[in-house]
């Protein structure tokens, strides 16, 4: 009987229940030294052990027949409770029409009296202890253990199922994602947001209960698949009540629930590939408030079919110099005339196939599948190596501003990256400067701050970018470490029509001059944007009414006219 011996390490604790003595002897004989064993001499015993301790026992050996209260009570209370439904039971009887009562009731098999046969016993014992502990292992895998929906393996192996026996069903596939969650977690706690997740996960219950059918799966923190029959028009009511409870509970709008259709899968491809479509059409509205629903189509195929040669061409862009860094000069305009004073290194990709791509095109793909920390290094390298060449070709110093992306400010190796770049080409951190965008200050403040405040300890001059476009709240201002403050071009679009925008331009300037730092605006195309700028007290003035971004070749002409003209 060496094959019924413990295994993985530990012996299996499994209970008897009977009331005769012998019965008992009997079978912990059968089973002494292969299991641990406990004894109970009535269903009332057998209760008070299993409440005691519901986790410790792998299976039940129970006699039908029995005072005080009998093992069919017992097989009816064990699966009336959440913890001690899981314990496999046998029934023990002679009683040929008990068994089938017994089995009716929940017992996974039976054992007829006498014992007679040992070795039967054995392999049946450890066959369904077996059996029932891949089910429960299952069971916990199959749903979120927070939500109660599918995890996503499982969810998928159910589509697979449905596709086999109702393939000419039109289906869809929806993506729910919520926006900003993690803002819920660091603002209001987990426990809220776990309560938020739960509130999502029931509305889509309710959704596929009125649909008629469907499966619905949380795939990680705050996304969420549903499968379901197709249909033309998709989730306001839902999408109106879960944002409306969001609302409620948090008094913010920019957290939000959205979601991404693809309508009538092609079944011709994989269900991963479904969602991956649903997700680029719940993608397209992250940064859109003036809708909740996406729909992936033709326009979103072609689009995503380019944006994957973008990426699968990015690392050829880069070691065959299609990537070109462009110049955008800042003038400052405080004193009798504009001088040149600094310059904004922008990127531009030539590509061998597509021409010039724009910027707003693959820079926010690559913000979002972390290449853009592979392409800020590029555009640090070459700008720096340019201010090097400006000052060996001029003898004057061009100071370049170059972009620090929120991935950025988390590489553990941000700091060594630029104070090697300055020390390799020989510059001083008051020629090199850095800018952070005003969103970045939305999530995680404080190590951001740390960050910002050891790069400017080493002499790095730090620009807040986009200044005023939603983010940072006035108090926040304090504990900012800037040196400079550049303004959001929106304000400058429409400061000369808007006198609401006006004002908030001339507020900006004053909060600049409390902290005493100088304003960049941004974005200045008119005489009259440059003229009412300067007559507010603006610093310095970037845009296309001094000159477009420009490779290098062609900056070189205005520093050589700044030259002549001092």
């Amino acid at each position: 009987m060496k094959r019924f011996k413990e295994r993985d390490g530990f012996k299996k604790h499994i209970l008897i229940v009977d009331d005769e003595f012998v019965n008992r002897e009997i079978l912990g004989n059968i089973f002494n030294g292969l299991y641990d064993v406990t004894y109970a001499e009535d269903g009332e015993q057998a209760m008070e052990i299993l409440r005691e301790k519901p986790y410790d026992f792998a299976l039940m050996l129970l006699d039908l027949l029995m005072p005080k209260m009998d093992g069919f009570t017992v097989i009816k209370y064990c699966k009336e409770d959440e913890l001690l439904k899981r314990i496999p039971i046998i029934v023990m009887t002679s009683e040929k029409s008990a068994e089938i009562e017994s089995i009716r009731l929940g017992a996974i098999d039976f054992i007829t009296k006498p014992y007679d046969m040992p070795e039967v016993i054995l392999a049946r014992v450890e066959r369904i202890i077996e059996f029932a502990e891949d089910k429960n292992i299952i069971q916990a895998t199959e749903k979120d253990s927070l939500t109660g929906l599918y995890t996503k393996e499982y969810f998928l192996r159910y589509i697979s199922q449905i596709e086999k026996y109702a393939p000419g069903t039109k289906m869809d596939a929806v993506v729910l994602n919520i926006d900003h969650f993690h803002l819920i977690n660091e603002i209001y706690g987990r426990d809220f947001g776990d309560e938020i997740l739960v509130l999502v996960a029931n509305e889509l219950q309710d959704m596929i209960e009125n649909m008629h059918g469907g499966l619905a799966s949380r795939v990680n923190a705050d996304t969420f698949y549903v499968y379901l029959e197709h249909k033309d028009i998709y989730g306001h009511n839902v999408l109106e009540k879960i944002n409306r409870q969001i609302y409620e509970r948090t008094g913010t709008q920019n957290i939000r629930v959205r979601l991404g259709v693809y309508p009538d899968v092609d079944k011709a491809v994989q269900p991963e590939m479904w969602y991956d479509r649903a997700v680029i059409a719940c993608n397209r509205i992250r940064e859109d408030y003036t809708r909740n629903v996406a729909y992936y189509d033709k326009k979103l195929y072609d689009r995503a079919i380019y944006e994957e040669k973008l990426i699968r061409d990015f690392y050829t862009a880069v070691t065959e110099k299609q990537l070109m860094v462009y110049f955008q000069p800042k003038f400052n305009i405080t004193g009798d005339r504009p001088r040149l004073s600094s310059a904004e290194a922008l990127i531009r990709w030539k590509h061998p196939e597509l021409g010039m791509i724009s910027p707003g095109d693959f820079v926010p793909l690559f913000e979002g599948n972390g290449l853009i920390q592979k392409l800020d290094n590029y555009v640090w390298e070459e700008a720096a190596r340019q201010i090097r060449l400006w000052k060996d070709k001029y003898n004057v110093t061009i100071p370049v501003s170059v972009n620090v992306s929120r991935i950025d400010i988390y590489d553990p190796k941000l700091f060594d990256k630029l104070t090697n770049l300055v020390e390799k080409y020989g510059l001083t951190t008051n020629e090199y400067m850095l800018e952070i965008t005003e969103s970045a200050y939305s999530e995680n403040v404080n190590e951001l701050i740390d960050v910002v405040n050891k790069l400017r300890e080493k002499g790095f001059k730090i620009e807040l970018d986009d200044f005023g476009s939603g983010y940072s709240s006035l108090n926040m201002l304090t504990t900012l470490p800037i040196d400079v403050l550049k303004m959001d071009m929106k304000f400058i679009r429409n400061m000369l029509t808007d006198y609401k925008n006006l004002k908030l331009v001339e507020i900006i300037l004053d909060i600049a001059r409390l902290l005493k730092v100088p304003v960049i605006a941004e974005g200045v195309e008119e005489e009259n944007q440059y003229k009412t700028l300067k007559d507010r007290g603006c610093d310095v003035i970037q845009g296309y009414y001094f000159s477009k971004p420009l490779p290098a070749s062609e900056f070189n002409l205005l520093i050589e006219k700044d030259l002549e003209e001092q």
